[in-house]
Formats: C-alpha cells, sequence, structure tokens
C-alpha cells in the first residue's frame, strides 16, 4: 500500500476500533478474546485494502469478518472451557449505576449460553440494529436461516435468563419480520 492508503486505512481504523470491539465483546462475552478478533477483522481489511472498491461498505465487511471469525474461533476446542470471571468493584454506589452493570452482567451471562451462530445473530439483528437481509449477507445464509436463527437464540436466551426479564422482548432494531 502506499502512503495515502495507509493514511486512509488509519482514518477508518480509528473511527471504527471502539465500535468494533464493543460488537466482538457482545458476540464472545470477554474483552481479550473481542479485542483479538477485532484485530484479526481489522487485520482482514488490511489485506484487502487496495482490493476494495466501495469505501461505502467497509463496515458491512468488517462485520462479516468479525462475525465469520466469532464463529470460527467457537469452534476451536480450548474455547469449550469456561474461565472463573473476577468480579470488578462497584464502579459507584449510583443505584442506577449498579442495576445497570448488574443487567448487563445479566444479559452477558445469558449470551454466553447461546450457540456461537445463534449468538452472532442476536447481536447483529438486536444489538447493531441490522435487518433480517443485512444479517443474512453478513453471514452468507439465508433470510428463513436468520429468522429461525434469532427465534432459536431468544428461546435460548429467555430461558437461560429465566424469569427476571420474562416482560422484556427485545426492539426490532432493524425491523422485526423484515
Amino acid at each position: 500500500m502506499d502512503e495515502r492508503e495507509e493514511q486512509e486505512f488509519a482514518e477508518y481504523f480509528a473511527a471504527r476500533r471502539e465500535a468494533v470491539r464493543r460488537m466482538a465483546y457482545m458476540m464472545c462475552g470477554d474483552w481479550h478474546r473481542a479485542d483479538d478478533l477485532a484485530q484479526t477483522a481489522f487485520i482482514a481489511l488490511h489485506r484487502r485494502w487496495r482490493k476494495v472498491r466501495d469505501k461505502g461498505s467497509l463496515d458491512a465487511y468488517v462485520r462479516r469478518t468479525l462475525t465469520r471469525a466469532v464463529i470460527d474461533e467457537s469452534r476451536r476446542p480450548w474455547r469449550r472451557e469456561r474461565a472463573v470471571e473476577v468480579l470488578p468493584d462497584t464502579p459507584s454506589d449510583s443505584e442506577d449505576v449498579a442495576t445497570s452493570v448488574a443487567t448487563r452482567r445479566t444479559l452477558m451471562a445469558g449470551l454466553r449460553k447461546v450457540p456461537p451462530k445463534q449468538r452472532a445473530v442476536l447481536v447483529l439483528r438486536y444489538l447493531e440494529g441490522l435487518d433480517v437481509a443485512g444479517v443474512a449477507e453478513i453471514m452468507k445464509c439465508s433470510e428463513g436461516n436468520v429468522k429461525s436463527q434469532s427465534a432459536r437464540g431468544l428461546e435460548t436466551l429467555r430461558e437461560a435468563l429465566g424469569d427476571e426479564f420474562d416482560h422484556v422482548r427485545p426492539t426490532s432494531g432493524g425491523g422485526a419480520g423484515k
């Protein structure tokens, strides 16, 4: 790559690094793995930077690469092991913060019980706000498959969360039946 292309990539990386890292965390539930997965997605983009003609589709390319990396990584035997988490100190005495942290922990614990492909669909649909067609394109599957993976993933998540979140229904983000 020439200097101009390196600069373009550096600007894109700086602008999107945290968003991609957060999406990776939502998919895998571990910040260290999220860093590795985000790095994998950006390395793949860097390798293909010259070949990308439509710079407007960079986010889609990174999302697709990240999603494939999460699914591929989950298939590795050593990823079936579960580490015990050490809970961090409470950030403040605020009840809202404590409730928010507890809700986030509960959601992440529930997401870890959802199979990787279903988890990826849930993150892309309801947290990234993509519609069914967008998720199908990223995951290279049919829209019907996205809908069934969403339904199964939501059911698994509801079972994992139990009574605590029975009243919660996801917002459509990208339009639920689209």
